[in-house]
């Protein structure tokens, strides 16, 4: 209301006309220096309006906020967003009073109308940005958003505000509707489509992952065909970043972890153990029913001492019952070395504090081959730190290598050239 009376009562130009010829000035000189004044004045406005929202309602706000414990406030008055809020101010206070300073030229309003209406539409792109800036930076300090793929969500939302905006500056330009121009760019959809093909894919891929729960920041991810294995760092429009074990950095295109088959190690890490799948192959020679002599050596073995005594109740009642001959031991039933080790393995996995009592736990005989009776370790470790859990495993392993020539079996491997020697050289 206040340019419309300005505009209607034409003061300003008239009162600084009327001031420069009471000082003097000649009537040509004083309908030149008029408009100039006027324009100087309006300048000076609009900076000292942009310098108090500067200087004092900025310190203002960011005072008020850091007591504040909300989260919304610290993004909506984030420095960055504020400046960019208050740097509107200037260009629409330009616009607003141009008929004030320019009655006479509609010509020159209407051009530095649309330079500020460009300006304004910049700097409110500005603004947006910063604001989701300001929120991807405060929800991704959060605890339940920060393994999710926030980064992308950002960097889609930009690339529709600053098409948005686009299309409005060049709306502007050329003084057009931007209906017009978006239906013009119908016609060029394919070509659209063609440039920003990886983004567009990225985006529903984005989706897809985010709404399937496929893959979060901070999972553990292998994907062979790529290279990559290792921690997911982040999770953008056009690619996922995994910083693999050895410090490097493999970029991954969003639609290529949906379409081919990756594997996620998340559901390892949030499970109560780690799997350890991991077998020795034992001589099928020294494999061989046990002896009284060995029994009693076992017995000694406080692991094996109650199996063995019920285990061998178990025998003498069923070779009683079948009046069986022990003359020759092909009859009846009979313990072996190697059904005792895997007893002892058993109840030896059993007791370590290590393993994980409540999932799988076995020893069992695998397919046997040319290369022995493979015999396969099957447990899960509490512990799943990837080098504690490779501590632990090892350790395991070091004595099961040790305890096989307690049980009178060997370890099957093939000759190296020492064994050769010592057949040349048997002395």
């Amino acid at each position: 209301m206040v340019v419309e009376y300005l505009l209607e009562n034409g003061q300003v130009l008239d009162s600084i006309n009327t001031y420069l010829l009471s000082l003097g000035f000649s009537q040509p000189l004083a309908d030149n220096l008029d408009q100039l004044i006027a324009v100087g004045l309006l300048l000076g406005l609009a900076f000292f309006a942009d310098l108090i929202c500067r200087t004092i309602l900025l310190r203002v706000v960011t005072k008020l906020v850091k007591h504040t414990r909300a989260t919304w406030d610290d993004i909506i008055f984030d420095r960055k967003v504020m400046i960019n809020l208050s740097r509107m101010l200037a260009p629409i206070l330009i616009y607003l009073l141009l008929p004030v300073v320019f009655p006479r030229d509609p010509d020159m309003i209407i051009f530095l109308q649309r330079l500020c209406m460009i300006y304004i539409i910049a700097t409110l792109l500005r603004f947006i940005n910063e604001l989701l800036l300001a929120m991807y930076h405060v929800y991704i300090e959060k605890e339940q958003f920060r393994d999710r793929p926030l980064k992308g969500l950002l960097q889609t939302v930009q690339v529709v505000l600053f098409f948005i905006g686009g299309i409005a500056i060049v709306s502007v330009l050329i003084n057009k509707s931007p209906a017009v121009l978006l239906t013009g760019l119908g016609a060029s959809a394919a070509i659209l489509l063609l440039v920003f093909k990886d983004s567009i894919m990225g985006f529903v891929s984005g989706i897809q992952l985010s709404a399937n729960n496929m893959l979060r920041v901070g999972d553990w991810i292998v994907m062979s065909k790529y290279g990559a294995d290792g921690t997911v760092v982040e999770v953008t429009l056009n690619t996922v970043k995994v910083r693999n074990w050895d410090n490097t950095i493999t970029t991954i295109p969003p639609y290529a972890l949906v379409s081919d088959s990756f594997q996620n190690w998340r559901g390892m890490q949030e499970s109560g153990g780690r799997r350890v799948k991991r077998s020795i192959k034992i001589d099928m020679n020294s494999v061989k029913f046990c002896t009284p002599e060995m029994l009693d050596k076992y017995r000694k073995i406080q692991l094996l001492r109650n199996y063995i005594d019920e285990t061998e109740q178990i025998v003498s009642e069923y070779n009683q019952t079948l009046s069986i001959d022990n003359s020759l031991l092909v009859n009846g039933r009979r313990q072996t070395n190697l059904g005792v080790f895997r007893a002892y393995l058993n109840n030896y996995l059993k007791s370590l504090p290590e393993v994980n009592k409540e999932m799988t736990c076995m020893v069992r005989h695998l397919q046997p081959t040319e290369q022995g009776i493979p015999m396969e370790l099957y447990f899960f470790s509490s512990v799943k730190e990837w080098t504690a859990y490779e501590s632990i495993q090892a350790d395991i392993f070091d004595h099961v290598l040790a305890i096989v020539p307690e049980f009178e079996l060997r370890v099957f491997q093939n000759p190296t050239g020492s064994d050769f020697r010592e057949l040349k050289n048997p002395n």
